[in-house]
């Protein structure tokens, strides 16, 4: 009989744990960004969450960002869709006005971290139709890093502060043998960089006029576009650069093989890893005939969808990553600057490095930040894709600047009167 008892004690205890294992959920989240560092960084702070809330458990999903855009569509498309996703900006009007995404309102207003959350965080989390749907983890600002020991070896002494002198800059580093002036970014992730330099020659920040017409293939846009392939086509840039995404512009950056590059707080990390901090330099952006200059602001973050089956179970998630304490943790590990007001206070961010982003940031009477239409539902294929490959054929040689911007300005006029007149009050 002891022997019976004991044994229904074991079954019943076999029984309570498998249901205790049973009763654990699994969220998915798919990261869209991807590097070694940042998806182990993340997988840290996601291992503190999950020993923080038992029963609950993370499935983390990386896909490779030149193929990103595309492989999470086609997820979505095959119904594989995650509770979590990380959402570049000009993503987000193509899920969010599919219904796709979840409104973040109602989990905000019962957040006690929203109290320190920046104004920006909700303003850019909700350019489609005034919704939620995103928030931000950080912001991505375009400033001018500069090798100062190969500007030394062409006889320069500060970095260009106007387009002709980045130009000019350019060809004396260039004469060099085995260097360039320009890091230039042909492949994943262009537009931005190069839509930046457009409006920078044009003297206009943005992409349209007030009834909707797009400014991109401006006479000055043209001229910017025009610029960046004369630069490449005479030898200012690396011959592979036509190809080259955001790594390979830092690797180029920090072995010496180009002398500038364009790029966000994020390029900082492995560039203050392989060089001395007194062999380079974050300047602000080189200014246009108007005088101004036009830096990206550029800004990704984590959304949650609609259809996911474990919404209290995602926010919480969300909620973890998003707090003040894992956002700053976060913000130095992958270069952005963090969401929550005070984060800059911090130590980290008061160095001579940050010195150019700070600059653009500060003076708003030269530096204009122009951030994507996120509202615009097809932005995303257009920006990583169509103009990934146009401005390849234009630097190429293959197509000429002007028709590539007529084309581009086509597409997007189209795009934004048609929201226009979808959303006219």
């Amino acid at each position: 009989m002891k022997r019976l008892t004991f044994m229904l004690a074991a079954v019943a205890g076999l029984a309570i744990s498998a249901s205790g294992a049973l009763a654990d959920t699994t969220i998915k989240l798919v990261e869209v960004i991807t590097s070694p560092p940042r998806t182990e960084f993340l997988k840290k702070q996601i291992a503190e969450f999950e020993t923080a809330n038992p029963g609950i458990k993370v499935e983390v999903v990386s896909l490779p960002w030149g193929q990103a855009f595309e492989k999470f569509l086609t997820m979505v498309q095959a119904g594989d869709t995650p509770d979590v996703v990380e959402m570049p900006e000009r993503w987000m009007g193509l899920y969010a006005n599919n219904a796709q995404l979840e409104d973040l309102g109602p989990y905000m207003a019962k957040w006690d971290d929203a109290k320190t959350l920046g104004d920006r965080a909700k303003q850019f989390g909700s350019t489609v139709n005034n919704t939620q749907f995103m928030i931000p983890y950080g912001y991505y600002v375009n400033a001018l890093f500069w090798n100062k020991k190969l500007f030394k070896e062409a006889g320069l002494d500060r970095p260009p502060a106007t387009l002709d002198e980045f130009v000019d800059f350019s060809k004396k580093i260039s004469a060099i043998p085995g260097k360039y002036g320009y890091c230039l970014r042909g492949g994943p992730g262009a537009f931005n960089g190069m839509h930046m330099f457009m409006n920078i020659a044009d003297g206009k920040g943005g992409y349209f006029n007030e009834d909707g017409t797009s400014t991109i293939n401006d006479e000055g846009s043209v001229k910017g576009l025009q610029m960046l392939a004369d630069m490449y086509k005479n030898g200012l840039a690396p011959k592979d650069a036509v190809s080259w995404g955001f790594n390979e512009t830092v690797t180029g950056f920090y072995s010496g093989t180009c002398a500038m590059l364009n790029q966000d707080p994020d390029a900082l990390l492995g560039i203050a890893d392989k060089m001395s901090a007194d062999d380079f330099a974050v300047a602000p952006l080189p200014v246009g005939p108007s005088g101004k200059s036009y830096p990206t602001l550029g800004y990704a973050g984590w959304a949650m969808f609609a259809n996911s089956q474990h919404k209290d179970e995602a926010w919480k998630l969300m909620a973890t990553l998003l707090s003040p304490k894992d956002n700053l943790e976060w913000a130095k590990e992958v270069g952005v600057v963090p969401i929550h007001n005070g984060a800059d206070q911090d130590a980290h961010f008061k160095t001579e490095q940050f010195k150019g982003w700070f600059t653009e940031l500060s003076d708003s009477s030269k530096y204009e930040m122009v951030t994507p239409p996120t509202h615009l539902e097809n932005l995303g294929n257009f920006v990583d894709q169509v103009a990934i490959k146009n401005f390849q054929e234009v630097l190429l040689g293959q197509k000429p600047a002007k028709q590539v911007a007529d084309e581009w300005a086509a597409f997007l006029t189209k795009e934004q009167q048609a929201w226009l007149a979808k959303n006219k009050k």
